[in-house]
């Protein structure tokens, strides 16, 4: 169901959120309380008499009239806390909180917080004496002549002195007399000259600075950051925030933006604005235009007549209202000092300032001012000839300068004995000698990320963090090489392309590289950064690394002359996946529908897929050279690409096989899903993937003891099989028990996982699935007999229409049923599946969509029928329960059965525990069911049976 929104404020800011609000699909209604003429009643939009300042009645208020988000525009009901007071209240709402707020609602604050996190900023006093403030301003050593009132001052509390004299008059007037001059109308201009690259230092050293720094003071900072900039020789400063909306910056800003706001304002308040950002209108401008009140900022005329708006829209253009009003018997009236804006859309910033300004002109305002000189600055900039610069054709040689200075400290930090790891060279050096080698030999190693890089670009928990954990990837699959042959990583280069360099995102990706560096004991000694423009789409970059080792002559690995028949295999853990095969797991969640945002199936309690599998690779390094150096140690094996089943031999003599005992280790739970949700054969695991084994060492058996032990001091580790005489015609490789291994490692991880992996819910997994351009299903409607609940909002987010019909509303159950059954014909629906929903539905109802009703049981049917299933499952003492999804019939719960999903019963269930791991089994197997009878897989005969599609199936 469409929700209703409700816009606090009055002024053309409002007007312009809920113009752009009321255009979402997802929205029924938007309040504006108290709104102006212009949203009175225009379309979904109307004006609300409700108290804005009242928290706890706007809140009662929300909730009697179904308001399901509250949008705030002003600065005042911020600052007053409106955000923590309805959310505290069940009420969500977009804005900072007041502690957050307190950037735009006191300028002391705003100013010692700029000057802890080094956020640039004009010199500055705070005074609460006036006589302190202007003895500051006359001994200052710098010019102190811009005067501002701490606190909120509707854009009226600063001043800008000619000179010390003036100034000091402004303390007096503010901090004596209260009075306050604004400074909007008259001085609002344009900065024509902000490049892209000066956006990017200003959301660097400003904007991140400041998220980050609420961050660290313990404020989650939710909402709009709009940061006032003056700039100087000394780059950019920030002149103060505002913690809303601009007022006119909103009015333009609206108009160019393409996105859903009301999607852009839920995945703020989801935390996913970094996977999900807005998009814009591009080659487009926006010019807009104040028309205010005669003798605003002082004293003027209200109830003055407005005419001429329709025309003005006639002509493409839009206005929003800010103080009008509508007067008895019809007709527009002013009723403040900024009246209306005029907004103009063109394909050209010359073209909408000319549309604005034909547009004001059209308005019958008597006595109206406004300004004649918008934009003309930027446009006189704009054509000022320029030539061509590197920058111009999308290389930023600034922006990679910005980049070295931030990886710089990182590098030293993994300074090692041989070298400082000092950057800006045109090469670096390594003493071999200071480091300790006699008579080394050099071995060297170059990898990249893989498919595993592109799965972070589209993972939507793809924060800077993911990006971090691939530069230990990288570090990792060259250091585990090198180390294969028994060498010490000494130093390692990366190389880092890209289309457009986003610096923030090269520092975090290089920052991990460097972390990862330390924790291998090798330093990042150069690299390079490449900006390509044109070869890659924006925000996407490509990785390689290269790691030298060196090992001492007659030291290296492997010892292939060493290796004998009945040598032992030992086995170190791997982190999941590492970096291999990630292809391969493309292709299995694309068949499953399942996203990498998705609750994870086989992972810890509230992990993601891509938690789970982008999980970095381990780094054996410091815990293998040790060993490696006892000589105990006759191979190693890295387990890359090729699995356990192509790497191992590369180590051995060709006349050796090896025998593998799969239950021998611990196999990750990622791996038995992947094995059966893929149907993936045991060969192609063991070729493809690790299977929980990151590392394989070859130890004669007097050895295996000691390395074992040293081993498991530090890593889990296992002896997991043997070295034998290889047989003509044999494999080289033979991993026993794989099957059952994977099989056991999926009931290990239903017995390990409380939850199971079952966050959503039926409904949101069938809207997955059905988004799957594979899918036959489409989901047309969803309908509910009871409003507000979280299903609806689940469906209004995914674009699906919805319809409440309560059954408190009728008076009998088959009322009811009929009223749900024309909904369902209005929509044109062919198959109904009910998920959560408790109604009993009547015979004829039952009888009418027979074949074509579908509902799912927490039970394997027809064992344990009717309600507390889990209940009856634990009291019977059954060791397999599951669930069900079948065809409905009169009789409860005895429709034919289409598909069933097993669940172990474990020792100690209890009925939550036993229900979690069930709603896991069950968001798989209700999609599967719709996908059999939609495709017509499957369907119900006429003798109540299940009759199934040879062809199809």
């Amino acid at each position: 169901m469409a929700e209703k929104v409700l816009v606090v404020g009055s002024g053309g800011r409002e007007h312009a959120l809920a113009w752009k609000l009321a255009q979402s699909p997802h929205v029924q209604q938007v309040l504006v309380a108290p709104g102006n003429a212009g949203t009175a009643k225009c379309g979904k939009i109307r004006n609300s008499e409700v108290s804005v300042s009242n928290h706890s009645i706007l809140a009662q208020y929300c909730k009697d009239h179904h308001v399901g988000l509250v949008v705030v525009g002003p600065e005042v009901p911020l600052a007053a806390d409106i955000v923590t007071d309805l959310t505290g209240a069940d009420v969500p709402c977009f804005g900072p909180v007041a502690e957050a707020a307190k950037l735009e609602s006191s300028k002391s604050f705003a100013k010692a917080f700029m000057e802890r996190h080094n956020i640039p900023t004009a010199r500055y006093g705070s005074f609460t004496n006036p006589e302190d403030a202007c003895r500051f301003i006359r001994m200052a050593d710098f010019p102190a002549l811009v005067v501002k009132a701490s606190g909120l001052a509707a854009g009226k509390g600063v001043i800008v002195a000619r000179d010390q004299d003036e100034a000091c008059q402004a303390v007096m007037d503010i901090m004596k007399h209260r009075i306050t001059k604004d400074c909007r109308t008259g001085t609002r201009g344009q900065t024509p000259a902000v490049s892209k690259e000066l956006l990017q230092v200003i959301r660097e050293t400003v904007l991140q600075k400041t998220v980050d720094g609420m961050r660290k003071e313990g404020v989650h900072y939710v909402g709009v950051l709009y940061a006032g900039m003056m700039l100087t020789k000394q780059g950019p400063k920030v002149l103060e925030f505002n913690c809303r909306f601009g007022d006119p910056e909103c009015q333009v800003l609206m108009p160019l933006l393409k996105s859903d706001l009301y999607e852009v304002i839920w995945n703020i308040l989801d935390g996913k604005l970094q996977s999900h950002p807005p998009e814009w209108h591009q080659d487009s401008s926006a010019v807009t235009v104040v028309m205010a009140s005669n003798g605003y900022p002082g004293s003027y005329k209200k109830g003055v007549e407005i005419t001429g708006l329709s025309q003005v829209e006639d002509m493409g253009l839009q206005v929003f209202h800010a103080g009008t009003a509508l007067k008895e018997g019809g007709g527009l009236v002013s009723s403040g000092g900024r009246v209306l804006t005029v907004t103009a859309v063109r394909s050209s910033l010359e073209v909408a300032l000319e549309a604005a300004n034909q547009g004001v002109a059209a308005v019958g305002f008597p006595g109206a001012v406004y300004r004649r000189d918008i934009g003309h600055h930027a446009i006189a900039f704009l054509k000022e000839p320029r030539g061509l610069t590197y920058k111009d054709s999308g290389v930023d040689i600034a922006a990679g300068n910005r980049l070295v200075d931030m990886i710089k400290p990182l590098a030293k930090a993994t300074s090692r004995t041989g070298c400082t790891a000092d950057l800006g060279g045109f090469a670096g050096l390594f003493d071999l000698k200071a480091a300790g080698f006699v008579d080394p030999i050099l071995v060297s190693g170059t990898d990249g990320v893989g498919t595993k890089l592109k799965r972070v670009h589209y993972c939507s928990c793809g924060e800077h963090q993911s990006h971090g954990g691939l530069g230990q990837d990288l570090v990792a699959m060259c250091v585990n090489d090198v180390l294969a042959h028994g060498a010490e990583p000494l130093f390692f280069l990366d190389y880092f392309s890209c289309g457009s360099l986003d610096v923030e995102m090269a520092a975090t990706v290089v920052g991990g590289i460097a972390k990862a560096c330390e924790m291998a004991g090798c330093a990042l000694l150069g690299g390079e950064t490449a900006e390509m423009p044109g070869v890659y789409l924006l925000g996407e970059y490509d990785l390689a690394g290269f790691c030298v080792g060196a090992v001492e002559r007659g030291s290296s690995l492997p010892r292939l002359r060493d290796i004998t028949e009945g040598d032992v295999l030992i086995g170190v853990a791997s982190s999941g996946i590492h970096s291999n095969g990630f292809s391969l797991v493309r292709q299995v969640l694309q068949q499953k529908h399942i996203s990498y945002s998705s609750p994870a199936p086989f992972g810890k309690p509230g992990q993601t897929v891509g938690d789970v599998l982008l999980t970095p690779t381990k780094i054996y390094s410091r815990l293998l050279l040790p060993i490696l150096r006892s000589g105990a140690v006759k191979a190693y094996a890295h387990i890359t690409g090729g699995g356990l089943l192509e790497n191992i031999p590369r180590v051995l003599p060709p006349e050796l096989a090896v025998d593998l005992d799969a239950s021998r280790w611990t196999i990750p739970p990622v791996f038995s899903w992947l094995h059966q949700e893929g149907n993936i054969s045991e060969e192609e695991m063991a070729r493809t993937f690790n299977c929980g084994l990151g590392a394989v060492l070859v130890v004669s058996p007097p050895d295996a003891p000691r390395v074992l032990e040293q081993l498991q001091a530090q890593e889990d580790a296992w002896i997991v099989g043997s070295l034998s005489q290889k047989q003509p015609g044999a494999e080289p490789v033979v991993v026993r028990n794989l099957r059952q291994s994977l099989t056991n490692a999926g009931l290990k991880s239903g017995a390990a996982e409380k939850n199971g992996g079952c966050h959503g819910t039926n409904l949101q997994a069938l809207i997955e699935q059905t988004k799957s351009p594979f899918s036959a299903a489409q989901i047309v409607v969803v309908i509910s007999n009871r409003p507000s609940v979280q299903g609806l909002k689940r469906a209004s987010l995914a674009g699906i229409p919805t319809r409440v019909v309560d059954h408190k509303l009728y008076g009998s159950r088959a009322e009811f049923d009929s009223t749900i059954d024309g909904v369902l014909e209005e929509f044109g629906v062919e198959l109904v599946c009910l998920a959560g929903f408790m109604r009993i539905l009547t015979p004829n109802f039952v009888k009418k969509w027979n074949g074509k009703l579908l509902n799912i049981h927490p039970s394997l049917l027809p064992s344990f029928k009717g309600v507390n299933a889990q209940r009856q499952a634990l009291q019977a003492g059954v060791r397999i329960s599951g669930c069900t999804v079948h065809f409905v019939a009169e009789e409860v719960d005895a429709g034919a059965i289409i598909v069933q999903e097993a669940v172990p019963v474990l020792r100690g269930d209890t009925e939550d525990t036993l229900s979690d791991r069930i709603k896991g089994a069950e968001h798989r197997a209700y999609p599967e069911a719709v996908e059999l009878v939609s495709s017509g897989s499957v369907r119900l005969g006429e003798d109540g049976r299940i009759i199934w599609d040879s062809k199809r199936s």
